[in-house]
């Protein structure tokens, strides 16, 4: 176990060439987003913007799209069906199929049994059909995470696409997933995430104070930046976008990961610095990320 260091961060996230193009970074494809929580889509989007994908596309119901798109012209949008709750309906998937990424990332806002058993059971249904059969890598966040825990049961495994699996649960997301209390995952946080790390062959993001990074070989990062500032909606969905992002560049699932999480904190840090730890929002990580970029000559 070794703790994340500026350091490593800079040594994995190299300078961009000068004959790069919008290709050398990658594709995110964003599933994200419902009638109740359209800002959980455009922070995903804008964290995967702002941390170097090539080309982000968010497939999302137009109220979201209409949203994003008044904010951030540089996404691309699929427009989807409305199913229950206002959510991405299941008619949407070969739609969804059809759009080329390198990375899927799944779950920020989709809604589920806070909307209706209804609006759950379609989430369930565009997890369980879109993450097998992609070709890239994935990140499975918030709603994807409980469609995730609901379908384990049934599946007997958890969910892969061809690729490499990032997982993001918070300690409530991780019980879930687990069938354990969130007080037996918060009593050993490594260990807990080490051993799903290995049995799901995922990445697993375990969040909170100290968030937790473990691969399926064994490796296991703590990560030192961040406060409690970050402890608000949206928080998540920064990071969610920022992890699609790095591993959309090219870097593999665990150095991703581990790089996501020390930058959303470091870029915490900055905005508690100036808008203080309760008056700082998650939008303001984006600026923030923005200097810590500049100021590495990335």
């Amino acid at each position: 176990m070794f703790s994340t260091t500026s350091e490593y961060v800079w040594q994995k996230i190299q300078p961009r060439p000068r004959d790069a193009h919008k290709g050398t970074f990658g594709s995110v494809l964003a599933v994200a987003g419902s009638a109740s929580y359209r800002g959980a889509a455009a922070l995903a989007v804008e964290g995967a913007l702002r941390t170097g994908a090539g080309i982000v596309t968010l497939a999302s119901v137009e109220p979201v799209l209409a949203a994003v798109a008044a904010r951030l012209p540089e996404c691309c949008l699929c427009p989807c069906e409305a199913g229950a709750g206002g959510g991405i309906s299941p008619q949407n998937i070969d739609r969804i199929r059809r759009q080329k990424a390198s990375v899927l990332l799944a779950g920020p806002g989709l809604g589920y049994t806070a909307q209706s058993a209804a609006r759950a059971a379609e989430t369930r249904a565009l997890v369980k059909t879109l993450l097998p059969g992609f070709s890239g890598s994935a990140v499975l966040d918030a709603d994807g995470l409980n469609a995730a825990a609901d379908l384990l049961p049934y599946m007997g495994k958890m969910l892969h696409p061809k690729s490499e699996l990032i997982l993001t649960p918070h300690p409530g997301e991780m019980a879930r997933l687990t069938g354990r209390s969130a007080a037996e995952i918060n009593a050993d946080r490594e260990g807990m995430a080490l051993r799903y790390a290995k049995v799901w062959n995922a990445v697993v993001v375990l969040k909170g104070a100290h968030t937790v990074i473990a691969g399926p070989d064994g490796r296991c990062a703590v990560n030192p930046t961040g406060n409690p500032g970050l402890s608000r909606g949206g928080s998540g969905d920064v990071l969610a976008g920022m992890t699609s992002a790095l591993l959309a560049c090219g870097l593999p699932a665990f150095e991703a990961a581990a790089c996501a999480v020390y930058l959303h904190g470091a870029a915490a840090d900055r905005a508690a610095a100036l808008h203080g730890e309760t008056g700082m929002l998650p939008h303001d990580l984006l600026d923030a990320l923005g200097t810590l970029f500049a100021e590495n000559g990335r």
